[in-house]
């Protein structure tokens, strides 16, 4: 694990602001204590969860998109360590591993145009390089019997934490993913528009569902090509649920969960999901925070959950909002642990 970033107990503490009479949550979190031997290390961990993060942009300028995804991680540290430590919120049930830190990646990256064939294909390359990365980590966190909790990066990191569940589990998994487009698009290089479609396509993923498609951006042909693969691909749409009212938020849901939960399966949820968060692809119109943390309640109050992902968050696009992006992430990550 060459890009892993280990953090220490006194590392941790830097991101705490401790007080008097109070118990922060990332004075209670456990680490690693000897990164030499990794694989042992999380086996014998007394904590269900392996929290780390990932600090690239990569996938999201191969897909063309706003960069700043990589900020992620780190923001989300500053909230989620500062939260309180209580009955509510134990810090002890998390194993906070580290991030994997991809900056001379980013530096490669800053070279490429994306609107250049070559440079396009180089990203691609860079991405399919990434994938490896994140594949390994997630394989070793769920073979030790953990529940991988992965913050920061583009949505192409979904291919890689389902392929490392799938082959830690040794089958094909189900994925159920909160978000405002499909990333099921076509097979023409690794980025963050095809984390989905290349796990199907190559047998890591078995059943996915889409939850809150936004109607407008989503292409004719990626609906026929779902429509086309009923058993294993489901979706419902933001209008529907929102605009519409076609049913209730929370029935739909259910029609979503029961969907994947027959099989082990992964919680994606990206931020550009959410109204006024900044992302990759922000958006005016979207589920609220607390809708999402409601989703999320739901969804993760099973024992067929194999790992969390919250990605696309941008925290360096949000004006001076950073900290409120550190806040909706540390909400999810609490409200994850509270339902599992």
């Amino acid at each position: 694990m060459t890009h892993l970033n280990i953090y220490t107990q006194e590392e941790v503490l830097q991101f705490v602001n401790t007080r008097n009479g109070e118990k922060k949550f990332g004075e209670k979190v456990l680490t690693i204590s000897k990164s030499n031997n990794l694989d042992e290390e999380l086996i014998n961990s007394k904590a269900k969860y392996v929290l780390f993060g990932i600090q690239e942009s990569i996938g999201v300028k191969a897909n063309k998109g706003i960069q700043g995804t990589e900020t992620a991680w780190k923001t989300c540290l500053n909230s989620l360590l500062n939260t309180q430590n209580n009955s509510y919120n134990k810090g002890k049930k998390i194993l906070l591993l580290g991030y994997l830190d991809f900056s001379g990646f980013m530096h490669k990256a800053e070279k490429l145009d994306s609107n250049n064939q070559e440079d396009l294909k180089a990203l691609y390359r860079l991405v399919d390089d990434i994938d490896t990365e994140v594949s390994n980590l997630v394989y070793k966190i769920v073979k030790a019997g953990k529940i991988p909790i992965i913050i920061g990066g583009g949505h192409n990191n979904a291919y890689g934490n389902i392929k490392g569940t799938s082959l830690a589990l040794n089958k094909a998994i189900n994925a159920i993913n909160f978000d405002a487009h499909t990333d099921f698009r076509a097979l023409e290089g690794r980025h963050s528009g095809n984390g989905f479609s290349y796990a199907f396509q190559e047998g890591f993923l078995n059943k996915y569902f889409v939850f809150g498609l936004h109607e407008n951006y989503t292409s004719k042909k990626v609906f026929n090509e779902m429509n086309a693969l009923h058993d294993h691909i489901n979706f419902n749409t933001f209008e529907a649920i929102a605009i519409r009212k076609e049913n209730s938020f929370n029935a739909e849901i259910e029609y979503a969960h029961s969907f994947v939960k027959s099989d082990k399966y992964g919680v994606e949820i990206d931020l550009d999901a959410i109204q006024g968060v900044a992302s990759s692809a922000m958006t005016p119109s979207g589920f609220s925070v607390n809708e999402t943390r409601q989703f999320l309640s739901r969804v993760a109050n099973s024992k067929k959950v194999a790992y969390l992902h919250l990605c696309e968050a941008a925290p360096s696009l949000s004006n001076g909002n950073e900290k409120q992006i550190g806040k909706v992430l540390s909400y999810l990550i609490t409200d994850f642990i509270r339902a599992n």
